[in-house]
């Protein structure tokens, strides 16, 4: 057996957390019920701010984690339905029987699970940058910090948890490979006051690389008019995208002729699946640094959230053996492959299928589906997170696999 970090001092906490988003304070959280001392280190000065993601995810998630219903003043909508638009403005309308997902208000939500950690008994270090690992003869045994102007400190931990988002810098000081750069799109995202002709109900998906090479938009209502609107691309500027889409797009431009942008944000999401290792010698990355970020739609919040319970329950046990090995730590990539593997394997190939459409194929799609019912085949569904198994259960119906062997025509036709 391996003991922990024999030779160094703990500073204060078994386990220190680098990243205090969602995945970061609830991996945190989840150790510090298991009663291990844990630190977050934030390199902001506040919770939740700047928001990287449109905080549009699964109700049936939510609920399955324990964290829906959710505080007043986290949940901005509710949403039944979602309207598909190609390029030409061809219209699918999915309509569900009840509401599947929730906008959330992400500074409120990021905030609120930080509190809940607090609670719990995490220790916050706001304003801090991690700079590095602290590293020896393979083991990560802490990090260096750099807290506003002070001048640098080496932090001593068990086990250090990686939760700072899409950066790679640490995975690579941790001998780890790192996200794949083909998988990655850059999205422009704003907030946006004066929508029009919107339905509050659904959300608005705009298809087709006119607008949206390599992913889509998006626009995300609220009821006092406002709304989140987004693209991501895998080539050009996000920024140029976001403004054809609002002048030019046939659907789009008429929604948004008298909107007004009030903030735009720009990051990156990985849409290649997760790193093949995601462990180390007392080291362990979860949600956005690891790709556990969903290829077709780029969720990572649901995704990273089950990854992070896993490494929690992980990490306990390790510290409690007084072994933070490798292959003590291996198990967490065990149970998050376990978890996902075949769910990431469909979205990827579903990724890849749409990527290789053109428009005018996507156009086609898009009325083919309206002509098979696919929209009443899919009115029941209520799992929007782990695709590959909806996907099983929806394609015994007769719509829904008349669609499928037309989609497999599409892309067989697309790659000869």
């Amino acid at each position: 057996m391996t003991t922990a970090n024999p030779v160094f001092p703990i500073n204060n906490s078994d386990v220190i957390v680098i990243g205090g988003g969602p995945v970061g304070s609830y991996v945190a959280f989840q150790l510090a019920k298991a009663g291990i001392k844990t630190t977050v280190y934030e390199e902001h000065p506040q919770i939740g701010i700047p928001s990287h993601c449109a905080g549009h995810v699964s109700i049936r998630s939510l609920k399955n984690m324990g964290l829906y219903p959710l505080p007043e003043g986290i949940e901005e909508n509710t949403f039944c339905s979602a309207n598909f638009y190609s390029s030409h403005g061809t219209k699918f309308k999915l309509g569900l029987s009840h509401p599947v997902t929730v906008a959330l208000n992400r500074a409120c939500f990021d905030q609120y699970l930080a509190e809940q950690a607090k609670i719990a008994g995490v220790n916050y270090v706001l304003n801090t940058r991690v700079q590095s690992l602290l590293v020896s003869n393979g083991c990560v045994h802490g990090v260096k910090i750099k807290k506003g102007k002070n001048g640098e400190e080496n932090i001593f931990a068990r086990v250090v948890i990686d939760a700072e988002g899409i950066s790679s810098r640490l995975l690579c000081q941790a001998g780890l490979k790192t996200q794949r750069t083909s998988g990655i799109v850059y999205t422009a995202e704003a907030e946006i006051s004066n929508t029009s002709y919107c339905d509050l109900n659904a959300v608005e998906v705009y298809l087709g690389k006119e607008y949206a090479p390599g992913f889509y938009g998006w626009l995300i209502p609220r009821p006092d008019g406002s709304a989140k609107l987004g693209l991501a691309t895998n080539n050009g500027n996000p920024r140029e995208y976001l403004k054809k889409l609002m002048t030019k797009h046939p659907v789009a431009s008429k929604q948004l002729a008298k909107t007004r942008i009030i903030q735009i944000n720009y990051h990156a999401i990985s849409l290649g699946g997760p790193i093949p290792k995601s462990y180390t010698s007392g080291f362990l990355a979860v949600g956005d640094c690891a790709s556990q970020i969903k290829p077709t739609t780029g969720g990572g919040v649901i995704f990273g959230l089950s990854c992070a319970k896993i490494a929690a329950q992980v990490t306990s046990l390790a510290i409690r053996n007084g072994d933070v090995s490798a292959e003590s730590l291996k198990v967490y990539q065990q149970r998050c492959d376990d978890l996902t593997r075949f769910d990431f394997c469909v979205m990827l190939r579903l990724r890849r299928f749409l990527n290789s459409l053109s428009d005018e194929k996507l156009d086609e799609m898009l009325r083919v589906c309206r002509k098979l019912g696919v929209d009443k085949a899919l009115r029941d569904v209520d799992e929007i997170d782990f695709q590959g198994k909806m996907l099983l259960t929806v394609l015994r119906k007769p719509a829904m696999t008349a669609a499928f062997l037309y989609f497999g025509l599409i892309y067989l036709s697309t790659n000869p």
